[in-house]
């Protein structure tokens, strides 16, 4: 009980009865389902974990859910060098990188033009980039692998940079035009009087203003190129030019039986990706929530 009373009143001290506090019934209900949804989506990343530190005869005797009697550091240095894993990471930089720049490069001026001018056939442009991201990949295999063909493209970098950049295009130039469409005109206009041409309003005004937007979508694209296997599959055949991802089921085939080495690999193989959600994160999210209350 709580008492309150007026200050040289005299008066009586007024007895309150305590507020209680409700049990938290929602937060309880939402743990409750949701640890066991982490604990379970955790499996696979600790499975990993602990066999790639482990030796296949600790491996082979105990199977692969017990802890392992020694950490086997070896087996990511054997993975790195002998397993080829530092060409076919190498591989996937050459790949990634002129892929990410070209597709955030080209995207952001179409979605530029979208978003801001007015002409006949915007809308079905806009349209035919959406429409392409519907496309599932696995039906443009064989267009994709004749016209490599007749590019003279198969079997080289460019097979892969330039593939991603076409079918990347259309995902980014949707999301960045939304965007660009939240910018005041006005910012645009005020640069036009003062005499800039386009391209430095594109360059000095819609590119800063858009960084959240345009961060969000680097971190996306990035992860997926540099996690892309179909592609690499169906458009390289020489190891000296597979990314990573092919490169670990080249490394499945060199050592069948060997799991830890493979399962070392692999968690080579996710370190970019993980490191550049790192330092983008705080990018990402505000590019993924940035005018989402309008």
């Amino acid at each position: 009980m709580a008492t309150t009373s007026l200050p040289g009143s005299g008066a009586a001290p007024i007895f309150r009865p305590k507020a209680r506090r409700k049990f938290p019934w929602r937060a309880v209900v939402f743990y409750a389902v949701m640890i066991p949804f982490v604990l379970i989506w955790l499996v696979p990343i600790f499975t990993t974990l602990i066999t790639s530190l482990r030796s296949m005869d600790g491996l082979r005797q105990n199977g692969p859910w017990s802890l392992p009697e020694s950490i086997e550091w070896g087996n990511f240095r054997e993975a790195w060098n002998q397993g080829g894993l530092s060409r076919y990471m190498a591989n996937s930089f050459i790949i990634t990188i002129p892929a990410l720049i070209g597709t955030l490069f080209l995207s952001s001026l179409g979605a530029f033009a979208l978003a801001r001018y007015k002409f006949r056939g915007s809308l079905l442009i806009y349209f035919t980039f959406v429409g392409g991201t519907l496309l599932p990949y696995q039906i443009l295999m064989l267009p994709v692998w004749r016209l490599t063909n007749e590019l003279n493209l198969y079997n080289t970098y460019w097979a892969l940079i330039v593939f991603h950049m076409a079918f990347q295009l259309g995902f980014c130039t949707f999301v960045l035009r939304n965007f660009m469409r939240t910018i005041p005109g006005e910012i645009f206009d005020a640069a036009r009087i003062d005499g800039a041409n386009e391209f430095r309003i594109y360059r000095q005004h819609a590119l800063p203003l858009s960084l959240p937007s345009i961060a969000a979508l680097a971190t996306l694209e990035f992860t997926w190129i540099f996690n892309d296997y179909l592609w690499a599959l169906v458009l390289v055949q020489d190891d000296k030019y597979k990314p990573v991802t092919t490169g670990l089921a080249q490394l499945l085939g060199e050592y069948s039986r060997q799991w830890n080495i493979l399962f070392a690999g692999t968690l080579i193989a996710v370190v970019p990706t993980v490191l550049l959600f790192m330092f983008l994160q705080r990018y990402f999210i505000q590019g993924l929530t940035m005018g989402s209350s309008k």
